[in-house]
């Protein structure tokens, strides 16, 4: 009934449901930390911050019953971690560096080794 009425815009119904559902969600966040491994920058709490933000900030969705709510938090949740790993494995991989143009990037160059210059010089013909 709460999950319809808030679906249907009450705000009162989300206010009774989310002490309901907390505890529930929460578990299931901490089971979807610990299969994450150590050293993860989220905890189970953000995980379930973030679950919330999404839930009530996104599109309306029908409810069907509890099951179909809690799939769709796991599913959720799911998400956000894909999100959280592609963005490290982003930053991990160079993204974000400044990209030079191939004319420029002999500039950029400093220190040159003695074989790479000599290996130019002979492409270059000289």
């Amino acid at each position: 009934m709460l999950l319809r009425a808030w679906a249907d815009g009450d705000a009162a119904a989300f206010e009774q449901l989310v002490p309901l559902v907390h505890r529930e969600l929460h578990k299931l966040a901490r089971q979807f930390m610990a299969a994450e491994g150590a050293g993860h920058s989220l905890q189970p709490t953000a995980l379930l911050n973030e679950a919330y933000l999404r839930l009530i900030g996104g599109a309306q969705v029908e409810w069907r019953d509890r099951a179909h709510f809690f799939a769709t938090s796991a599913r959720l949740m799911r998400r956000i971690l894909v999100d959280v790993a592609r963005s490290k494995r982003y930053l991990k991989r160079g993204g974000g560096a400044a990209m030079t143009p191939l004319d420029d990037a002999a500039d950029v160059v400093v220190d040159r080794a003695p074989d790479l210059v000599a290996l130019d010089l002979a492409l270059a013909g000289c």
